[in-house]
């Protein structure tokens, strides 16, 4: 079994940054899409920013784009996430995930807390 281990959350002032990171406890194969999802109280989890590792294509959520960036250094089994800008709407859990539609594993982080102070 795999597990993604997320850290780098916590508490920052509005305007802010983080960077957030996850790695898989092992090696992965045939990773299709590496991504962060995030999710604040009484809402669903809605996607922040995912990475194609076949051609490298990203996607940002709009209230995330020219703020978040996504990276990934797949030596290390770890995907990064810069947080700049931050705004109190920022607030939430962030998980990461690693899919692989070929090897069928749909893996998710335990969360990392991430608040935005006004």
């Amino acid at each position: 079994q795999v597990q993604l281990v997320e850290s780098g959350g916590g508490l920052v002032q509005a305007g802010g940054s983080l960077r957030l990171s996850c790695a898989a406890s092992r090696s992965l194969f045939s990773i299709t899409t590496m991504g962060w999802y995030r999710q604040a109280p009484g809402k669903q989890r809605e996607l922040v920013a995912s990475m194609q590792m076949s051609g490298g294509s990203i996607k940002y959520a709009d209230s995330t784009k020219g703020r978040f960036t996504i990276s990934a250094d797949t030596a290390k089994n770890t995907v990064y996430l810069q947080m700049n800008s931050l705004k109190p709407g920022d607030t939430a859990v962030y998980y990461c995930n690693v899919y692989s539609a070929l090897r069928m594993y749909d893996y998710w982080g335990q969360g990392t807390q991430v608040t935005v102070s006004s």
